[in-house]
């Protein structure tokens, strides 16, 4: 019987029926979660036990309606511990995420309810499906074979009790690193430690302090700050304090990460095993795009050797740089962000004192606004007086003439209990299946506070913001019947073409000349900043495709291992990156101990090439704009909306590029932007 007390599983009589956060403590997901747990496996039992022939509407569609209570907590229960984790969350998490790992075993092994849907699957040709039903025949069946669903006996019991473990190791390593990140601070109380750093950095710093209750300014481990800061930073010595700190995340003693993630190497490779694979990047890649190692070796081999060539002749400049200004010019890793900044400015005259007034976090949120209302016909309405889980996060309706399409909520402010990077998530997912469902999706970023006044972006900061708002936009458009296909339910090699695309309009002229204005005066961007700002896009390539690619080739690397039981994590990464070549001062983007990608998880494990991937679609994609001299063309507008930001899953995603593009998509434009094709 339901627990009405516990407003998790009481009807959300709410604005937009969000969750009740004010309602909501930490000790109500726990018996929440077991009531539901209950309450959707009735339904599949229901549902396997049907005395009825099974079809695609007794079977299939009906399992994707399945379980619908159920997926409205557990995914305000990820967001919450994603964006506000207090330590109580946590502990509930550490509870929580191998129950839930169980649950899904428990629905993705049962075996009458697969017997049907494999009698249904075997049918497939016979029955009269439109092009949806059959992609969603085809995925509700991959996912039970990818889950273990034909295995018997040991090895079936053997695979769930694995996916129990994986679950409880990756909150382990992610709350590992949360830790790290939000305990570390670097004070700087004199004039002397504050050297170099230009106000809109002060700014941050003490805004940073002022959060965690300490007096003067502070460097946290937050992207948005401490990356500002190894660039601006006159202090060599503080600068390789903060590096070290930000590189070493996921290895202190008491909570170090290397051997959850050897473990979990271990129980992966364990796992593709009992499938029948060699290893768990062959398992992995199946499921995508790319379909095989191979493939994603290809298209790295076209990137490695010139990105470092590139990265080579950057050094060299920051040598010449460094002995410019009497520095010494033995450059380490804790360098290279502080003396690029120095060339940048000499070779484009850009100053990010100079060029961030012109980029408030305001102006560009109704910047991205505005490109969305010209390419797709949406409005971004934002509604005030919303309850939600932070004072810092607000909530926009999503209105395409009169119809509410969508709720958009940004969460854009770093914080102690919010993880460390940028994402997009739902609350909800479209769908018409079991009823109309608009989708509920959050940005979330982790931008440093401006103190006082508006919070102003780097470039960079901007380009993130698009990013995720074009994930925001691959949920808030999605215009499919199930939920299974819907919004970013596509593989992952093929997510990130709909956020990596949006980038682009970040460096429109024509958008920037509207929305980036001066912060004090209201002044219009000049034009000559803009295009010194798109001349400087291939500034730095090389450093940036090195830490990179080298990140993805050892993900990759770790996973083809057949046996990794005698890996060392540390010795790994030391080995790799001197058979690879990688230079010292560059190093990887992401180190193994905090490689959450890989490890907080198994969606990247194995992907993390994908941002690459995608980056060859979108730059082909862009390019189709740019060759029509209209970056809202209407019709090209209008195809991308039909085949890649309304699509979800609907249809195979390499056919619907090619629908849109005309052809087979090629590396050369991506080499081209990065400015790798000709080195």
């Amino acid at each position: 019987m339901t627990d009405h007390s516990n407003p998790l599983l009481r009807d959300w009589q709410t604005r937009y029926e969000l969750p009740p956060f004010a309602q909501i403590q930490p000790e109500h997901f726990a018996p929440a979660f077991a009531e539901l747990f209950i309450e959707h496996l009735a339904q599949i039992d229901a549902l396997g036990a049907n005395p009825d022939a099974p079809t695609f509407d007794n079977t299939v569609a009906a399992f994707d309606a399945a379980g619908a209570r159920l997926d409205r907590v557990r995914l305000t229960f990820e967001n919450l511990c994603s964006s506000e984790s207090p330590p109580a969350l946590q502990a509930v998490e550490r509870e929580m995420s191998p129950l839930l790992a169980a649950h899904g075993s428990k629905v993705f092994m049962h075996a009458a309810f697969f017997a049907r849907l494999h009698v249904v699957h075997e049918q497939a040709a016979s029955l009269e499906l439109n092009e949806e039903q059959q992609r969603l025949l085809s995925r509700v069946h991959t996912d039970f074979v990818r889950q273990g669903a034909t295995l018997q006996g040991a090895a079936r019991e053997r695979f769930a009790a694995i996916a129990e473990q994986l679950a409880g190791l990756y909150t382990r390593f992610s709350q590992n690193v949360l830790a790290d990140e939000s305990s570390y601070q670097l004070p700087l109380t004199t004039e002397a430690e504050l050297a170099g750093l230009p106000d809109f950095v002060r700014q941050s710093a003490r805004s940073a302090a002022q959060e965690r209750g300490v007096d003067g300014y502070v460097i946290t481990l937050s992207r948005s700050l401490v990356q500002p800061f190894l660039t601006w930073s006159t202090r060599r010595d503080l600068r390789e304090a903060a590096w070290r700190a930000w590189t070493n995340r996921g290895t202190a003693p008491d909570r170090d990460n290397r051997p959850l993630a050897h473990e979990i190497l271990v129980l992966r490779s364990e796992q593709a095993r009992l499938l029948g694979y060699d290893n768990y990047a062959e398992y992995a890649l199946t499921d995508r795009m790319a379909a095989t190692p191979e493939a994603v070796y290809a298209l790295f081999e076209q990137v490695w050797e010139p990105a470092k060539a590139s990265a080579a002749r950057e050094r060299q400049a920051l040598v010449a740089q460094a002995e410019a200004l009497g520095e010494p010019t033995d450059i380490e890793p804790w360098d290279w962000y502080y003396l690029a900044e120095k060339v940048r400015m000499a070779r484009y005259a850009l100053d990010d004192a100079e060029v961030k007034p012109y980029f408030s976090l305001e102006a560009m949120l109704n910047a991205m606004f505005d490109c969305a209302n010209r390419l797709f016909g949406v409005r971004f309405v934002e509604q005030t007086g919303v309850p939600l889980y932070h004072a810092d996060v607000r909530v926009w309706e999503v209105r395409r003439g009169d119809e509410l399409v969508g709720v958009f909520v940004g969460d854009n402010y770093a914080r102690p209990n919010k993880q460390g990077g940028a994402w997009m998530s739902v609350y909800r997912r479209q769908a018409r299946n079991g009823g109309k469902a608009i989708p509920v999706v959050v940005n979330n970023n982790n931008f440093a506070r401006g103190g006082d006044g508006p919070t102003l972006l780097s470039f960079d900061d901007v380009r993130t913001l698009f990013h995720e708002f074009g994930h925001g936009l691959h949920g808030l458009l999605s215009d499919v019947n199930y939920g299974r296909l819907s919004c970013t339910n596509v593989p992952q090699d093929y997510v990130e073409l709909p956020s990596q695309l949006m980038e682009n309009w970040a460096t429109v002229p024509e958008v920037l000349a509207k929305h980036a204005r001066h912060v004090t005066t209201n002044a219009a961007i000049p034009a000559v900043l803009i295009d010194r700002i798109r001349a400087s896009q291939t500034f730095n390539q090389g450093f940036e495709t090195v830490a990179y690619a080298s990140s993805v080739l050892i993900d990759l690397a770790l996973h083809l291992q057949k046996d990794p039981a005698d890996i060392d994590i540390a010795r790994f990464e030391e080995e790799e990156c001197r058979r690879l070549g990688v230079p010292r001062e560059v190093g990887m983007r992401h180190r193994l101990p905090h490689f959450g990608h890989i490890f907080g998880g198994d969606y990247y494990a194995a992907g993390y090439y994908v941002y690459m991937w995608a980056e060859v679609l979108e730059a082909e994609a862009f390019d189709v704009f740019e060759e029509a001299g209209d970056a809202f063309d209407p019709a090209l507008a209008g195809k991308l909306l039909h085949y890649v930001y309304s699509a979800g899953d609907s249809r195979e995603q390499r056919t619907a590029f090619r629908a849109f593009l005309g052809r087979d998509p090629q590396a050369a434009s991506m080499l081209r932007k990065r400015g790798l094709l000709a080195a």
